[in-house]
């Protein structure tokens, strides 16, 4: 419940601090007093979007704040789930400043506004004008109905498991229309993939063909080259290796007699090794040497065979055309594996609609069974206020569509006189009779769950006389459980409150300002008899005041 509420420049209000009871609050007050402006403040408090025009003040920061007694309300693990410091005594606090930015905190800690609008809904009901249309609204409805049975835990259920179901629906479709697409480009895929495996391929293999087509192709001519290299190294006469050991003699006479000589003779030693190898690698090249047309062909065949698939796929290596390779046996793999995959998410989207099926019967035959209660009860409450032959058709329809709280479709059939026909509630219910029906509809969930506090915005709207005295009893008994406040302009209501708050609006100087104050007893018989007269109170209507309280 609502403990405390203080308003700091906002609107028509430049400070305001008012304590809130158990039971049964009114308020009231003079059309354009300020009670929309109590209810805006609300507003904010439950998470409602603000803007710079919330400030009475454009050059101050706004302020509101509500103090909530939550300990009967079972929120600690809400606390516990959103990282907040758990208080009994928990402390909304809303922040307008002067930038248009807002703030929100949650006994001091900094919230988002989803956050504080997810505890809102455990804390505060403001009954408007406009929930009564939302009335008429097929889910306002199912919630009703679900409400008396405790459908929500399997309604919740239903929903984690549908959004699942379509999850993988959205799978299979996905699945489905890539092997569509992809069988297109499957053949030619596998085409690819058939050449590039026939070509055994290897990293490095280009180079190394490369190499060997040039020898072969020129074997000829380094054969030459090489059978000259050993003449001209080896001959008797006059080749290198013969002229280097007359020097390596000559040097080697004169080599005691300096370091410089004997350095000299080291070096020719060492050209004369360095060239022994060379003759003998010379012999073992012109070894090798062979001339091998057959062999030729075939490193022609296989080069062409690399340039033509390097074309093919727009590369310039055989490492890239590999890639290529890898990236083409996914793709045909991948494809491959489609088949499988959608068998399997088949089956498990067959066993989803399984349980969701039996879900979906269960919250259809509990709403069964809540139809007649809500019918009857229904129609207790409005007998009661002034609708003595009201009838209720509610009828529950299963269907093949999953919807988001089961597979049930609802037609909330509604007649209010003998002779007429049923018709749907919005289309034949005026608006004093959505009023009662709403406000029995209240009464009716009271029982069957922990409601929070409930503030009714003129649901009186459209009734008198004794009709107004009911509901101000039925409002009176729901607060024996709840904590309720009626926004009301009817004296019958008022007097049946436990406390009675009054809104009012005053100038000073150029300046208009609204205020909310508590009544006492001689001010409240005084604020009841000018709701029953008017500005001049007559005698009749003070007796009629205190008739009404007693």
């Amino acid at each position: 419940m609502i403990t405390a509420l203080s308003i700091k420049n906002y609107a028509l209000i430049e400070k305001l601090a008012i304590d809130f009871s158990q039971g049964f609050s009114i308020i009231t007050g003079e059309t354009g007093a300020g009670k929309s402006i109590i209810l805006g403040a609300l507003g904010l408090v439950l998470g409602k979007r603000a803007d710079l025009s919330s400030l009475k003040n454009k050059e101050e920061k706004c302020i509101i704040e509500a103090h909530f007694d939550i300990s009967k309300y079972n929120l600690a693990p809400f606390f516990e789930t959103n990282d907040l410091d758990y208080e009994e005594d928990t402390i909304i606090r809303r922040e307008i400043l002067p930038s248009g930015k807002s703030r929100a905190f949650i006994n001091d800690s900094p919230v988002n506004l989803q956050e504080l609008q997810d505890l809102g809904t455990f804390l505060l009901d403001i009954h408007s004008q406009q929930q009564t249309r939302e009335l008429s609204d097929e889910s306002v409805q199912f919630d009703i109905l679900d409400a008396i049975v405790s459908n929500h835990s399997h309604i919740a259920a239903f929903q984690m498991l549908l959004q699942s179901y379509k999850v993988d629906k959205n799978k299979l479709n996905n699945l489905i229309k890539k092997q569509s697409e992809g069988a297109k480009e499957q053949e030619y895929n596998t085409f690819l993939l058939t050449e590039l495996n026939d070509a055994k391929l290897k990293a490095g293999e280009q180079e190394e063909l490369e190499s060997e087509f040039e020898q072969l192709n020129n074997v000829e001519i380094i054969k030459e080259a090489i059978d000259k290299a050993l003449a001209i190294t080896n001959d008797e006469q006059v080749g290198v290796v013969q002229n280097l050991k007359e020097i390596k003699t000559t040097i080697q006479k004169i080599a005691p007699f300096s370091t410089d000589y004997q350095n000299l003779l080291e070096r020719v030693v060492s050209v004369t090794i360095e060239l022994d190898d060379i003759s003998q690698e010379f012999n073992r090249s012109a070894e090798k040497l062979v001339n091998d047309p057959e062999r030729l062909a075939l490193a022609n065949q296989k080069l062409q065979l690399i340039y033509t698939l390097q074309k093919k796929h727009q590369v310039a290596t055989v490492e890239e055309l590999l890639e290529v390779q890898v990236r083409l046996s996914n793709s045909v793999s991948e494809l491959g594996t489609i088949a499988v995959d959608i068998e399997l998410l088949t089956v498990a989207i067959q066993e989803k609609m399984t349980a969701l099926d039996a879900l979906a019967q269960t919250i259809h035959d509990n709403r069964a069974i809540a139809v007649p209660l809500l019918s009857n009860q229904l129609i207790a409450i409005l007998d009661t206020l002034g609708m003595p032959n009201v009838r209720f058709d509610i009828q529950v329809r299963s269907t093949a569509t999953y919807f988001n709280n089961g597979k049930d479709e609802l037609q909330f059939l509604f007649s209010a006189n003998k002779g007429t026909d049923f018709g749907l509630l919005k289309k034949v219910a005026s608006g004093g009779e959505m009023s009662r029906i709403m406000l029995a509809v209240k009464a009716i969930l009271a029982k069957y769950s922990k409601l929070p506090t409930l503030i009714f915005d003129e649901i009186d709207t459209g009734v008198s006389g004794e009709i107004a005295i009911k509901m101000g009893e039925i409002m009176k008994e729901m607060s024996s459980t709840m904590q309720i406040f009626a926004i009301t302009h009817l004296p019958q209501i008022a007097a049946k409150g436990n406390v009675h708050f009054k809104v009012s609006k005053s100038t000073v100087g150029d300046d208009t300002q609204s205020e909310l104050k508590i009544l006492s007893a001689e001010e409240r018989i005084v604020e009841i008899a000018q709701m029953l007269s008017g500005t001049v109170i007559s005698d009749s209507a003070l007796n009629h005041a205190k008739a009404l309280l007693n």
